[in-house]
C-alpha cells in the first residue's frame, strides 16, 4: 500500500512539473508573439474586438487559443485588435458555478494577463444596477425567460447558459434555476453597459466572440449586431484542432453546400480514410474521445432481434447541448419527441426499437441532470417487450446496428449524417446542420413526422433515394475539409489536461495569411465579409486551365 501511495505522489509531482512547464512556455510565447506583431500595426485603423470569457479557467482552451492566434495574425497584417477580459465581472461566472468561485477567478485572470500581455485589453468588473436587480427579484422561471430591459432580451440571452450549466432543459421545477437565472441576468446587464461604452469609444470594425450562446458573449454579440457591426462567432470544429467561424450561429454549425460541389476520386478516398477511423471510434471532438472502445452487437441482442420483423434504432442527444436551441423547431424539445416515439413503439409490436443514449450524457464533469435513462425509467419503457435500451456507458457499435436496421430515427445527432452515408434511411425530428440539404427525411410538423414514421414502419422495404447517400458524402466532406479551419500549425495537446492545448514555438511569419490558407479565409471573413470556407481547389484548377 505504501508503495502504491508513493507512486501516486510521484505521479502527482510529475503532473505538476508538466503543468508548470506548459504554463511557462505558453506565457513566454504569448508575450513574445504579442510584442513582435506590434511592429506591423496601423494604429489609425479601427480595431477588431475579441471576447471569450466563457472558454477559459486556468488552462488554455482550444477556443481561447483560436481567438488569440486569429488576433495576432490580424496584428501581423497591420490590423489592430482589442480584447475584453473579465476581472471578477461575472457574478457568477458560468464556469465557476459550483466549482470554487473566487479561487477560479484568480487563476483565470492570471491566464488572461499572460495571454494578453502586450495586447490592448479592457478588463471589466461588475456594475450593480438596482433597477434590474429589483425587476428580477420576484420573477419565476417563466418571467425570467422573457425578461427584457431597455430593449435588451436579457432573459432570452441568458437561458441557454442556464440550461448548459444545470445540465438540463426543463427548469421550472428547479429552485436553484431561478436564483441562478437572476444572477446571470444581473451580470449580463453589467456586461452590456461596459461593452456599450467600450464600443462607443473604440468604434470597432468587427466583433469576434466565442460561441455566441453563453451569456457574456451572447450579450456582446447582440450588442454588436444591434449596431450593425460585423459580428462573428467561433466554435470547435469536428476535425482535430479546427474551428468554425461564422457571422451566424457557430453552435448551429451553418454549412452552405454549393450545388456544383463534386466528389472526386481523391476526395472520396480522403473521406473514406477518415470514416474508417470514425466508425471504429478512434476519433476525438474538442480533444475528447467519446468511445474508449467499440464493441460488436452481443449475442443476446441477436437472440431477441430474431423474434421481430424489423429493427429501428432511436438515437438521442444530450438535452443541454448548445445545439438543442437550434434543433427544437418541430418538437418543443427532445423529450417531447421521445414521448411521441413511445406511442409509436406501443403501436408497432412487430418492430424492435433500440433506444440509444448519447455517450456524452455521463462524461465526467459534464454529467447530464436530465437524462434519457431517467426518461426511460419514468415512462417504464424497458417494460415494453419490443424495446432494447442502450445506456450511455455501453459502447457497442452504432454502425453495426445501422447496417441491420430498416431505417433510423434521430433527433439531431451526427449519427444521422453518418447513417445516410452508409445508405440508410434517416428520419430526423430536430433541425441540424445537415437537415438543410436533401439527405434525410425532416418533416416540418408533428403530424407530418408521425405520418412519415408510419409510412416507413408499414412499408415492405424503405426506398431511400440514391441522391441521399451522394449528398451526405458531399456534405460531410465539405464540413470536414472546407468549413473546418485548421490551427494545427500553432497548437499541440496539453500533456496533462485532456482537451486543453499548449502553444507551439512557431515562427512569426507563420501568422502571415499569405502563407496559411486557413488564416487567409479567417482574415477575409472578418475584414471583408467573405464566407469562412476554404476554396474549392478543383474550381481554381478549372478556372486556371480555362484561362
Amino acid at each position: 500500500m505504501a508503495e502504491k501511495n508513493q507512486r501516486s505522489i510521484f505521479t502527482i509531482l510529475r503532473e505538476h512539473a508538466s503543468m508548470n512547464r506548459t504554463d511557462s512556455a505558453n506565457a513566454w510565447r504569448f508575450r513574445t508573439v504579442n510584442r513582435e506583431t506590434a511592429a506591423n500595426l496601423k494604429e489609425t485603423e479601427h480595431p477588431v474586438l475579441f471576447f471569450n470569457a466563457s472558454t477559459r479557467l486556468n488552462r488554455t482552451s482550444l477556443n481561447a487559443a483560436y481567438a488569440w492566434i486569429t488576433a495576432d495574425s490580424l496584428r501581423y497584417s497591420g490590423v489592430p485588435v482589442h480584447f475584453i477580459s473579465c476581472g471578477k465581472g461575472l457574478k457568477p461566472c458560468l464556469l465557476s458555478v459550483g466549482r470554487g468561485g473566487e479561487s477560479l477567478c484568480e487563476s483565470c485572470m492570471d491566464l488572461s494577463r499572460k495571454m494578453y500581455d502586450g495586447l490592448p485589453c479592457t478588463v471589466f468588473g461588475f456594475e450593480q444596477d438596482n433597477e434590474v436587480a429589483n425587476d428580477v427579484e420576484g420573477l419565476g422561471h417563466d418571467g425570467l425567460s422573457v425578461y427584457t430591459h431597455a430593449g435588451v432580451p436579457l432573459g432570452e440571452l441568458t437561458l441557454p447558459s442556464l440550461r448548459w450549466i444545470l445540465r438540463k432543459h426543463h427548469l421550472d421545477d428547479d429552485p436553484e434555476a431561478a436564483v441562478l437565472h437572476r444572477s446571470f441576468i444581473r451580470s449580463a446587464w453589467s456586461v452590456y453597459l461596459q461593452a456599450k461604452r467600450l464600443m462607443d469609444e473604440l468604434q470597432p470594425r468587427a466583433v469576434v466572440v466565442f460561441n455566441g450562446l453563453q451569456y457574456p458573449e451572447a450579450v456582446v454579440k447582440w450588442l454588436g449586431k444591434s449596431r450593425n457591426i460585423p459580428t462573428f462567432t467561433h466554435e470547435i470544429g469536428l476535425m482535430p484542432y479546427t474551428a468554425i467561424f461564422t457571422e451566424g450561429e457557430a453552435t448551429a454549425c451553418p454549412i452552405d453546400l454549393p450545388d456544383d460541389f463534386v466528389m472526386t476520386a481523391d476526395r472520396n478516398k480522403k473521406l473514406d480514410e477518415y470514416l474508417s477511423k470514425r466508425m471504429k471510434g478512434t476519433f476525438t471532438t474538442a480533444g475528447v474521445q467519446f468511445w474508449p472502445e467499440m464493441k460488436a452487437l452481443p449475442p443476446e441482442f441477436w437472440e431477441k432481434a430474431r423474434t421481430f420483423r424489423q429493427i429501428v434504432p432511436v438515437f438521442t442527444n444530450v438535452i443541454f447541448d448548445t445545439s438543442q436551441k437550434h434543433a427544437n423547431v418541430v418538437f418543443s424539445d427532445m423529450f417531447a419527441w421521445l414521448d411521441q416515439v413511445k406511442r409509436i413503439i406501443e403501436n408497432h409490436s412487430d418492430t424492435l426499437f433500440v433506444i440509444r443514449a448519447h455517450p456524452d450524457e455521463t462524461r465526467p464533469g459534464k454529467e447530464s441532470h436530465e437524462t434519457v435513462t431517467d426518461w426511460v425509467k419514468k415512462n417504464q419503457v424497458t417494460y415494453l417487450p419490443n424495446v432494447i435500451y442502450v445506456p450511455p456507458e455501453d459502447y457497442f457499435s452504432s454502425y453495426e446496428l445501422i447496417q441491420v436496421s430498416k431505417f433510423i430515427m434521430v433527433y439531431n445527432s451526427t449519427i444521422g449524417l453518418e447513417a445516410a452515408i452508409m445508405g440508410a434511411g434517416v428520419l430526423s425530428a430536430g433541425r441540424s446542420r445537415y437537415t438543410q440539404v436533401p439527405l434525410c427525411w425532416f418533416p416540418k410538423t408533428i403530424p407530418d413526422y408521425l405520418e412519415k414514421a408510419e409510412e416507413l414502419l408499414n412499408c415492405d422495404a424503405v426506398d431511400v433515394p440514391v441522391s441521399f447517400k451522394e449528398t451526405a458524402r458531399k456534405f460531410m466532406y465539405y464540413q470536414f475539409f472546407h468549413t473546418a479551419l485548421s490551427f494545427e500549425p500553432f497548437i499541440a495537446p496539453d500533456e496533462t489536461w485532456n482537451g486543453y492545448v499548449k502553444i507551439k514555438n512557431f515562427p512569426l511569419d507563420a501568422l502571415d495569411p499569405a502563407q496559411d490558407p486557413n488564416l487567409r479565409v479567417i482574415h477575409d471573413g472578418i475584414l471583408e465579409g467573405k464566407p469562412f470556407v476554404l476554396p474549392d481547389e478543383n474550381k481554381a484548377k478549372n478556372v486556371k486551365s480555362e484561362g
